[in-house]
């Protein structure tokens, strides 16, 4: 950093992202000139801190505050946040901005009020890719009042005396690159996470009884791009776990004892699963039993340390040998960070760098009691256990590997598990810098009538780093001597069987492990997607922190694995994260990796969406149907078919606020496209199957079940119909019948015997929808007849107060003077009414005849016809005359 002279005294406004490091940064800085004075902010939690310091010759009025974590959030624009305002597959191209939420408005004003009267800016945030986030997103609102702010960065990893007065000596640059690539990173997240939970939940949600809920109702079914491949590790294990089929095994085992010991003798071969061959085997070794010794190997092995400690081995080891989960692992690990017992928690470093002063961290260990002396020892050189660390390979350039930064005896209410924490941390880094364990390690191979087998034993010479490192063992039994040629009878020698095992669930160490060989996630948020996955009820987690999926877990995996999409798979995540890590590195530009990812995501999305009955089906070998659409017109049902209208979304089965069902577009009010179902419908749920005659498709069909007081009596009251729309004609060969519904009206209806759209196929929900009407109907009434008129009138809004029977004025549907038995007036013009019997009249050719308004051609549907009306026959063809 090149620094101006030191003319003048400047204000410079620091800024940390958390209250904790604001106040240890400012007691270290502040220390050598008598300390600091502390003032409220706007947020009672976000003090200011204000003495006086010198960055270089430069002397500063140093202003430190903090904000909380990121100080914006990357949402969508507001008519694109609400489930119900659009299209999930919108959101892949819908605007998004960053904003302060309202929780943070305080921090906000704060940083305005004094950034104002300062002429630099220090950001403190965490030396990492998130950290460096954070400090642009500061940067915006502390230039935006200051345009003039000559803004550094600070990079530390510890909070002590030497790391910090070091960094603030060393003043660097903010990072675009790495804030770029979390600006991708969440961008991504979001606009995949936000297509994904909705569609899912809301296709799911109320189709399905979800038993591990109170409410299902207000379950969210979220998917998360790294959530999903995490929760696929568990999946896949427990489904190897399923296929596993044991299959027995046999194989001889032999043993010796002598004087010295007794030595175990394993067969050269393993295992035979046949069991003839194995028998063989063993009868020739018991008709010629005499063991001859064959070959006797003594050499030296040797058990390395670990590698420096990273992220996460930290969890990994923190699991294995404590039980605790790696969430909380982080939590304690950021407390003894911040309280300046451990360097910054959060690296993926595994290797020292050669300007780390080594020995002064494991001096400050010599005086505790428990490891002390071996410290001592390690700083002896004629001890000769110093051995420099070994390197992972692996360096993120912001922090090194996690290790002791101070003597620690314990803080006043701190737990068992900081403790332990803080003793894996200091054991671990005096284990990497200690010589490896030797041992001396003898392997014995003899011959039984023509079968090896072989026995090793192990003797520890030096411990080493096992002295210290507590966590690990290296044992090994004792061999007898034995010399090449010596023969001996074995003292056991037996035939054994047992049965092959799956393997077991996965750890969290394993599952960790999955997580970062295959990049999915960073190490300061995989923690954070296996606890969302045990918070959302995709999986369980054992007394031995071993992982199973819940039934919603192993459903959605499987629904879209039958896809052919493997979503739950690591690979497109995987891809993501080295994309994320080349805008980082400048090999690649934000707007590229976001074009590439998205693109190849909605391409996804979309045909998930269009293979949805694989979802449907999978849940439904784990859970009831609840044939429940929805609450309201705001609860978004199961998708019925593709919108004909706009061609951008999709037509959607509701429920309204009277009770009433609906099938409308999801880009409502922009596209008002919608069908009014019959109100005589009580309940109404989409099929997985496909209307075969629709198109475009697929065009699924609706299972409805009708209220039996509602419709006449030749309807039945469970019907499975496809939707289509009312004002699409039918493209199938009809005839068309005429049926007689009441007295001087009569239906001429397009007739054809195979379930079809409501836009012409499908007669009945078209007939019911004239009949019913689409109004609501009152719980205490359902027996009576609606007033409202046909839904052909509502939409038209003409006659709205006409009768729907005889469609004249005057009086109302129910006082209809025209009502009066259909059978007596069927009988007395000899036309039969049933329609389910298909015994109506065809009419081959449609003939208008005195009046006949509303007549329509053969195909286009049914129509009311007013006055008498008979079939007769005109040259060979049947005409209608009414």
């Amino acid at each position: 950093m090149s620094m101006p002279g030191g003319r003048g005294r400047i204000r410079v406004l620091n800024v940390a992202e958390k209250p904790s490091v604001a106040k240890a940064v400012s007691e270290i800085l502040s220390r050598r000139g008598g300390g600091f004075r502390s003032r409220e902010g706007r947020s009672r939690y976000n003090r200011v801190f204000e003495f006086e310091y010198a960055i270089g010759p430069q002397l500063c009025h140093m202003l430190v505050t903090s904000v909380t974590g990121h100080l914006m959030e990357l949402d969508f624009d507001d008519r694109f946040r609400k489930w119900h305002s659009c299209d999930p597959a919108d959101l892949y191209d819908a605007p998004v901005r960053k904003n302060v939420p309202q929780d943070k408005l305080d921090i906000k004003r704060t940083l305005e009020e004094e950034a104002r009267s300062c002429q630099w800016l220090v950001l403190w945030l965490d030396c990492d890719r998130e950290g460096e986030n954070i400090a642009f997103e500061v940067m915006e609102v502390c230039t935006s009042i200051n345009h003039r702010l000559n803004v550094w960065r600070a990079h530390f990893s510890a909070l002590i005396d030497r790391e910090i007065h070091e960094a603030v000596q060393n003043l660097g640059r903010p990072n675009k690159l790495f804030a770029d690539a979390v600006d991708a990173r969440q961008e991504i997240d979001l606009r995949i996470g936000a297509s994904f939970t909705r569609f899912q939940t809301m296709l799911l949600r109320d189709a399905f009884v979800l038993d591990f809920a109170g409410d299902d109702r207000n379950v969210v079914l979220s998917y998360g791009p790294c959530q999903f491949p995490t929760l696929g590790f568990i999946v896949e294990r427990y489904w190897e776990i399923q296929s596993h089929e044991p299959e027995e095994f046999w194989t001889i085992n032999c043993s010796h004892t002598s004087d010295e010991g007794t030595a175990a003798f394993s067969w050269m071969r393993g295992h035979l699963f046949d069991y003839t061959s194995a028998v063989i085997a063993y009868e020739m070794c018991v008709e010629e039993p005499t063991a001859t010794v064959m070959t006797v190997r003594n050499q030296e092995k040797l058990k390395y340390p670990p590698y420096p400690l990273s992220t996460v081995e930290l969890q990994k080891r923190a699991s294995r040998y404590f039980r605790m989960s790696a969430e909380h692992t982080m939590k304690v690990a950021e407390e003894l960070y911040q309280a300046g017992y451990i360097s910054y928690p959060r690296t993926e470093t595994d290797n020292f760098s050669a300007n780390t002063d080594l020995h002064a961290i494991v001096g400050e260990q010599v005086g505790h009691p428990a490891w002390g002396s071996y410290a001592q020892r390690l700083l002896d050189p004629e001890a000769r256990l110093w051995r420099n660390p070994s390197n992972g390979g692996h360096d993120d350039k912001a922090h090194p590997p996690i290790h002791p930064t101070k003597f620690f005896a314990g803080e006043p209410g701190w737990s068992q598990n900081h403790n332990r924490l803080y003793e894996l941390v200091v054991r671990h880094f005096l284990a990497c810098v200690s010589q490896p364990a030797v041992g001396a390690e003898t392997t014995v191979e003899i011959d039984i009538a023509g079968e090896q087998f072989f026995a090793s034993g192990r003797v520890i010479i030096a411990k080493n780093y096992l002295d210290v490192y507590r966590f690990e063992s290296w044992g090994g039994t004792i061999l007898p001597t034995y010399t090449i040629g010596q023969q001996f009878i074995p003292t056991t020698l037996t035939l054994d069987s047992g049965v092959t095992r799956p393997p077991p669930l996965l750890s969290e160490a394993d599952l960790l492990s999955c997580m970062d060989k295959a990049g999915i996630g960073t190490d300061a948020t995989m923690h954070d997607h296996i606890k969302k996955l045990l918070d959302r009820c995709y999986a369980t987690k054992d007394s031995n922190t071993r992982f199973s999926p819940t039934n919603l877990g192993e459903a959605l995996v499987m629904g879209y694995d039958e896809m052919g999409y493997e979503l739950w798979k690591p690979f497109l995540r995987s891809m993501m994260e080295c994309d994320m890590k080349a805008v980082s590195l400048g090999a690649k530009r934000k707007s590229e990796v976001l074009e590439g990812c998205l693109q190849q995501m909605k391409a996804c999305f979309l045909d998930a969406r269009l293979n949805r009955v694989k979802l449907l089906e999978a849940m439904g070998l784990f859970f009831e149907r609840s044939n429940r659409s929805g609450a309201d017109t705001h609860n978004i049902g199961e998708t019925v078919r593709s919108c004909d209208l706009c061609h951008e979304s999709d037509m959607v089965l509701k429920r309204r606020p009277n009770g009433d069902f609906m099938v409308g577009c999801l880009r409502f009010p922009l596209c008002r496209n919608v069908v009014w179902l019959p109100g005589s419908i009580s309940e109404a749920a989409v099929s997985s199957q496909v209307c075969p005659t629709c198109a475009p498709g697929p065009v699924f069909l609706i299972q409805f079940k009708f209220r039996r007081l509602e419709i006449p009596p030749n309807y039945d009251v469970d019907h499975l119909g496809s939707l289509y729309r009312y004002r699409t004609a039918c493209r199938s060969q009809t005839d068309t019948i005429l049926v007689p519904y009441r007295t001087d009206i009569w239906y001429a209806w397009a007739y054809r015997s195979d379930t079809g759209c409501i836009g012409g196929c499908d007669v009945t929900l078209r007939e019911l929808a004239e009949i019913c009407g689409t109004g609501s109907r009152n719980n205490t009434a359902r027996g009576q007849r609606s007033t409202e008129p046909p839904s052909s009138t509502r939409r038209g809004n003409s006659r709205q107060d006409s009768c729907m029977y005889c469609r004249r004025t005057g009086h109302s549907s129910n006082d209809c003077p025209s009502q009066v038995s259909r059978s007596h007036r069927a009988q007395s013009i000899g036309i039969q009414k049933s329609r389910n019997g298909s015994d109506g009249k065809i009419v081959r050719r449609l003939v208008e005849h005195m009046d006949v308004e509303h007549l329509m051609e053969a195909a286009a549907g049914r129509h009311l016809l007013q006055g008498e009306a008979v079939v007769a026959e005109d040259g060979g063809e049947h005409v209608l005359v009414v």
